[in-house]
């Protein structure tokens, strides 16, 4: 992989890609297929999943059994490393009200190639027709100034090129893809068969859900020239970096990353093409700075500071791409300055730059089921994650006003018997104190009868969810760092509320009994912002100026060679995962830059 240091950059590129993950990824793919000459500069270190995924480590061979601890909370073998909720010398703020800790925000940084790519849980669903038009439908929060249908093209050719499993089930705003995309669907574990059949009596859907894990090889004869239509050369590359890919057999979960490219990484699907084109250089430990802006009132390209040196360094581009993450992008464009605006920052003529952060609405309850003790040992690991859950199903209910929230949110499950950790398999209120042959039989018993269910919400944007700078602190580099401001309205509370009665009546129909606290009120029962790590919005998308900080190609009004490809343009956060939109959105802004390049408009 092409890794160069500061000193060894071009003079010059095309463009400049601030972040490497889904929108950054994205960007590197379609940009240097196009024939651009491209530099990546990600804020973490190098990351190469080939050679540095425990794909066989078993838990005991660990720390800890490979529990979490404070610097790897989501254990010992989770890829992400050097990131987190904190990361070394580079702090925020969080400016909630202390009586409110259910308010105060959580940021999950991942300072590494590939972002959060690593780490996600791959949930891939399209967003709908509503979700892009909400205030039509409700009259809260903003519109977006495209269609699901503007996007629908571009969500098919993610689909295909990174990978999605599920099934069509045609459902209200729970858009199919076309016949031959999708990939097939693992069976459903016993827990989630389960659910399944008592979910039905509570006229809850329980489906397939959509996963960017190959349970099949892809289709990488005929795919490449459907998304390439009419380039040979890109197409090859796609084809061979398409067949070097393998079907997942169950090896691994997805958290530690994939050597056989099963599922989807940035660092193992968007880049090997991007880097085989010869056009895309790659510089890993670039904590940017700010964008630069000529006297000509356009982005000419960035400054960040060598992490391994500790010196500044710069980057020249006749366009820049911001796709850092939400409210990284948010953070460097309020760093940035504007010599032709007063107001504090880039691109915030509308002054709407770091407003309107949203993350999705959780909630989660767990519980005990008979039914599923003294199993046969048998292997559920699975594709890594959930093979079935639940789209939000009450869209008419809600429509006619019998809920007190006016947004959805759609329901992951967990509960199988994959291979133990170093937590106790059985609780001890269960097993008594028991010990020797009889917490054996205990184990034997009781591990894997425990099922969790978590909502997945919409947030509805508010003007007092927001980040700005604080005016004191500053990181390890004398760069002024993130403040959150936060609080849920009524409409998120309400949600979470049903959500947690929801999965207490699941458990019932279940035959089983909750575990967690049947203390409902609303501060109890959401979860802190930022958690569920799916913030975006703060430069949210419009077709007015001075309502918003980019257009429908994601072009920041101000500086029309600036865009911004990751979750920060977003005007709505649906109960759907963002990830798959920010792709689909990166790839449709991506093709406008290069429409606009061949016009010489870069």
């Amino acid at each position: 992989m092409p890794v160069v240091t500061p000193d060894k950059a071009k003079q010059e590129y095309d463009v400049v890609i601030v972040g490497s993950g889904a929108g950054g990824g994205q960007a590197a793919y379609t940009l240097t297929l196009a024939g651009l000459k491209c530099v990546m500069l990600e804020a973490g270190r190098h990351y190469d999943p080939l050679n540095e995924t425990p794909m066989f480590n078993a838990p005991h061979q660990a720390p800890l059994m490979g529990n979490g601890t404070p610097d790897k909370p989501f254990g010992f073998y989770d890829a992400t490393v050097g990131g987190g909720w904190q990361v070394p010398g580079e702090p925020y703020v969080s400016a909630h009200d202390r009586s409110r800790p259910h308010e105060e925000f959580r940021w999950w940084r991942p300072r590494m190639l590939g972002g959060r790519t690593n780490h996600w849980g791959r949930i891939s669903l399209r967003n709908g027709p509503y979700d892009f038009k909400p205030r039509e439908r409700d009259g809260l929060g903003f519109d977006w100034p495209l269609t699901y249908d503007d996007l629908e093209p571009y969500y098919t050719k993610v689909e295909m090129l990174i990978g999605v499993y599920g099934t069509n089930e045609r459902l209200e705003n729970t858009p199919s893809s076309p016949d031959g995309v999708l990939l097939p669907a693992p069976k459903g574990r016993a827990a989630e068969l389960l659910a399944q059949k008592h979910a039905k009596e509570l006229g809850i859907p329980v489906i397939p859900i959509h996963r960017a894990v190959l349970t099949t090889h892809q289709n990488y004869k005929d795919f490449p020239a459907r998304l390439h239509p009419g380039n040979v050369w890109a197409q090859k590359i796609v084809q061979n970096a398409m067949a070097e890919r393998s079907a997942c057999f169950w090896a691994t979960p997805c958290g530690r990353g994939c050597q056989v490219g099963a599922n989807y990484q940035s660092t193992t699907v968007h880049l090997p093409p991007a880097l085989a084109t010869g056009n895309l250089d790659i510089i890993p430990n670039a904590h940017c700075r700010e964008v630069i802006i000529g006297p000509n009132g356009k982005a000419k390209g960035v400054l960040f500071i060598d992490k391994k040196t500790g010196n500044e360094a710069r980057v020249s581009s006749k366009a820049v791409i911001l796709a850092a993450g939400a409210c990284e992008t948010v953070r460097i464009l309020l760093n940035s300055r504007d010599p032709g605006n007063p107001r504090q920052g880039l691109a915030n003529s509308s002054g709407l730059v770091g407003k309107y952060i949203m993350d999705t609405v959780g909630a989660q309850l767990s519980g005990h089921i008979p039914r599923l003790e003294n199993l046969p040992p048998h292997n559920e690991d699975g594709a890594g994650g959930d093979h079935l859950y639940a789209p939000w199903w009450l869209y008419q209910e809600q429509k006619a006003g019998k809920l007190d929230f006016a947004r959805g949110y759609h329901v992951e499950m967990g509960g199988s018997r994959e291979m133990p950790g170093g937590d106790n398999p059985v609780p001890t209120d269960l097993s008594r104190g028991s010990y020797g042959s009889r917490f054996k039989e205990d184990a034997r018993r009781y591990y894997g009868s425990f099922v969790g269910f978590a909502a997945r919400g919409e947030m509805i944007p508010n003007e007092n969810c927001y980040m700005d700078l604080d005016p004191t602190v500053k990181d390890r580099f004398g760069i002024p760092v993130a403040r959150f401001h936060w609080k849920w309205s009524e409409h998120e509370l309400n949600q979470a509320v049903h959500a947690k009665k929801t999965f207490k009546a699941l458990i019932e129909a279940m035959g089983g009994t909750v575990r967690d606290s049947l203390d409902f009120s609303p501060a109890r029962s959401i979860q802190n912002p930022g958690f569920i790590i799916h913030e975006v919005g703060g430069a949210i998308i419009g077709d007015d100026p001075k309502k918003s900080v980019v257009n429908e190609w994601q072009q920041t009004w101000d500086v029309k060679n600036l865009i911004l490809s990751d979750g920060a343009p977003f005007a709505s956060n649906a109960d759907k995962n963002p990830t798959l939109t920010i792709m689909a959105l990166a790839w449709r802004a991506c093709d406008h830059l290069v429409d606009e390049a061949k016009k010489g408009n870069l």
